[in-house]
């Protein structure tokens, strides 16, 4: 049986994203997102539980985050978890957990700003590239923004 593979978060930034270009040329971004859930304890007192995910998303999809998206900022991702392995200064093997994004939707501004909300919703288009690659490509997708999130 084949397995699967999705993560679907729904969160703040909690920093602005890193954008760089790696050898190829190729442009990735990279930032912290936070999710949060709220219930209370059995003396009916309101606790908070936040989880932060490393998210990374490539392709042309970092032109959006690039202009619009801030510490803060309310987002919508699909993905799937890769785990891969690095060598630290000291020379000790080191592990990292991410999502590795495939769709995004903006939900908003960032928050205690005063700006309009902007929103759009990028997916992985599926269409071949004339590079080869593993790495996603998005396409802003047809998709009607006035619609309800789908959970």
């Amino acid at each position: 049986m084949a397995g699967v593979n999705k993560v679907i978060l729904l969160g703040h930034l909690g920093k602005d994203p890193e954008i760089r270009a790696v050898e190829s040329g190729r442009r990735v971004c990279s930032f912290t997102l936070a999710t949060t859930e709220s219930y209370k304890d059995k003396n009916g007192e309101k606790v908070e539980n936040t989880e932060w995910h490393n998210v990374v998303f490539w392709g042309p999809v970092v032109d959006v985050f690039e202009k619009y998206v801030k510490k803060g900022t309310q987002i919508y991702i699909e993905g799937k978890l890769r785990t891969r392995s690095y060598e630290s200064k000291e020379g000790v093997k080191k592990y990292i957990t991410e999502v590795l994004g495939e769709s995004m939707t903006l939900l908003g501004s960032p928050r205690n700003q005063d700006q309009s909300a902007s929103s759009g919703n990028y997916q992985n288009s599926g269409s071949s590239s004339s590079k080869a690659s593993s790495e996603p490509s998005f396409e802003k997708s047809s998709i009607d923004e006035t619609d309800d999130l789908p959970f």
